[in-house]
């Protein structure tokens, strides 16, 4: 009867029908418009279908400006019924900003509309997605008050809302005290367990199910392989699979590629039937992160080559793998192609694009799209001082601490590590006291271990060395190794011998007995003419069989990335390429 009641609405009113097959924002305004023009927006049934179809249409990119259009559209309504509420907290609840869900589920019931059981699973998603246990618990006994408790999506919504806040034992409780458990029921206490790394219970539930789904196979080996790092016990599981999706799959590879494990992770990959962009850009994230950007930037150019369109996880790590090899012409490309094919372009993607520039000493392009960005988080506004400070501007860097402090943007530890390195490198040892005196009594931000590497650095590189060994032992936690080895770095360029070997003394008791540190305390002897003291650590070297670290370069010819090693003479032809193109440009 419903269904035919809503096809007789549809037939009747063409712009909900026009509303129903919608795809972009802009078909989406144009109705919106029409609605207007022809007083239809006074029509709750139409009203609700046009703030469903916005909210349905919402893109991470833009995520900012549908939850604006949908408030715009709920806040036309006069008097919205129970199913315009849902809507607008179902939307919230599934954002970046889940607290927008909650103060419309608090301005609902100040409205005296009643909640349904609809209504209660999505604000306790909601609190399951920030730290909101308190209003969890508070949502949860208004669930009982209404008597909604024994309804089988509510009491999901609560188990899941538990477990998600890391209280499992609870969820556990409500899963015990319900008989009517569904696979949503089994799936959501098996996650919590997962979550929390008690895969013994996990597996326990997992084993008493009376079904199964891909999902519940795929919480389990992404409990063992990610949690844990029990892959081979994740394997066991993968295989014993009675039908394998794409997203245990995916499980699978991405427990491989979190150990450092790319071999088999490669192997398990190239063994898919089918691939979605999840499954390259959990590759390539692999490869970022243990330290091979160069196969990241293949398998990224094989992607594109099969068609796949990028992801933002997929697009920031080609760009960082451009940044760790130093590639520009590659990172203008990547970003060239992702405003053309109007890939995801927010502010974490242009942050990362700021700091391939910048790690690609291209400070203009980094500076006019960090001048162009709409919005720039705090990481964007750090990063902008740790590239300017690190290519030699660390007066610009200092000047956009200033700006950041006149604006009011918030800033954090990370702020004041990056301007504290950039008064460092510009030897601006006032400005820099002045800043870590202000990290605590301004911005009420306790000073950690690097912040006091920094005034260590600074006040080395000023010869200021018995300062900065007094803040060493002085500082209120334990010194690191950095700290005692920036000093030694420092008395080889002032030529302090003694304080040079009492720094030597205490990274061995800190345990960094290795000849990096005794290579700069035999050049310091040296420098001093000291022969004696020399080869008495050569042979303290030799004799622990210490070996220096082999050097590693990468170069970009021709839009091609090439690494070497010292003492490998494969890569002669690239030097004669790079000699012929110096001689040309010389010539020209």
């Amino acid at each position: 009867m419903a269904t035919t009641s809503f096809s007789k609405l549809l037939s009747q009113n063409p712009f909900l029908s026009l509303l129903q097959n919608a795809r972009t924002a802009s078909q989406i305004f144009q109705i919106h418009a029409q609605l207007i023009c022809r007083a239809l927006m006074s029509d709750s049934f139409v009203a609700s279908r046009l703030l469903f179809a916005a909210c349905e249409l919402s893109n991470p990119s833009s995520i900012h400006l549908t939850a604006a259009y949908a408030e715009l559209i709920f806040s036309q309504v006069h008097h919205p019924n129970t199913f315009f509420w849902n809507t607008i907290i179902r939307f919230h609840s599934q954002t970046s900003n889940p607290l927008r869900a909650l103060l419309f589920f608090s301005q609902m019931r100040k409205s005296g509309i009643f909640t349904d059981n609809y209504t209660y699973p999505f604000v306790l998603k909601a609190c399951a997605s920030m730290p909101g246990r308190r209003e969890g618990v508070v949502v949860h006994g208004e669930v009982v008050k209404r008597g909604f408790d024994e309804d089988l999506f509510v009491r999901n919504g609560l188990i899941s809302m538990y477990c998600r806040s890391g209280d499992v034992e609870l969820g556990m409780m409500l899963f015990d005290g319900f008989r009517s458990r569904d696979l949503v029921s089994w799936n959501s206490m098996i996650a919590g367990y997962s979550m929390c790394g008690k895969m013994g219970e996990a597996q326990k539930l997992f084993d008493a199910m009376p079904e199964r789904d891909a999902f519940s196979w795929a919480i389990l080996i992404d409990g063992y392989g990610k949690k844990i790092g029990d892959v081979r016990r994740a394997r066991e599981l993968f295989d014993a699979m009675p039908d394998r999706d794409l997203v245990c799959w995916n499980s699978m590879i991405d427990g491989y590629s979190g150990l450092g494990m790319m071999g088999p992770a490669r192997e398990l990959f190239e063994a898919m039937p089918e691939r979605n962009v999840i499954s390259w850009s959990i590759l390539i994230d692999g490869y970022i992160r243990h330290g091979d950007s160069k196969e990241a930037l293949n398998i990224f150019q094989q992607m594109l080559r099969h068609g796949m369109k990028p992801d933002k996880i997929s697009a920031v790590g080609v760009i960082s793998a451009c940044a760790q090899l130093g590639a520009l012409d590659q990172g203008r490309w990547v970003h060239f192609y992702l405003k053309k094919n109007r890939i995801l372009f927010d502010v974490v993607v242009q942050t990362a694009l700021i700091d391939m520039y910048m790690k690609c000493g291209s400070l203009d392009l980094a500076r006019r799209l960090f001048d162009n960005m709409r919005e720039r988080s705090i990481v964007t506004w750090n990063v902008m001082i740790v590239g300017l400070g690190a290519n030699g501007y660390e007066a610009e860097a200092v000047e956009l601490f200033d700006q950041m402090e006149k604006e009011g943007t918030l800033m954090d530890d990370l702020t004041f590590l990056a301007v504290l390195t950039a008064c460092t490198h510009a030897g601006l040892v006032a400005k820099g006291w002045e800043i870590f005196d202000r990290m605590r009594s301004d911005f009420g931000i306790t000073p950690k271990a690097e912040h006091y590497g920094c005034i260590v650095d600074l006040l080395g590189r000023a010869g200021r060395l018995h300062e900065a060994r007094n803040v060493i032992e002085t500082m209120p936690m334990k010194p690191t190794l950095t700290l005692w080895g920036s000093l030694l770095a420092a008395c080889r360029t002032h030529r302090c011998v003694d304080l040079a070997e009492v720094s030597v003394e205490q990274l061995k008791n800190l345990g960094a007995d290795d000849s990096g540190v005794y290579v700069l305390l035999s050049n310091i002897y040296a420098e001093e003419g000291m022969w004696d003291d020399v080869w008495r650590i050569r042979k303290l070297m030799c004799a622990r069989g210490m070996k220096k670290e082999v050097g590693r370069s990468v170069v970009e010819v021709n839009g091609r990335v090439h690494e070497f090693v010292n003492g490998d003479v494969s890569y002669l032809e690239i030097f004669s390429v790079l000699w012929s193109l110096s001689n040309n440009i010389a010539l020209t």
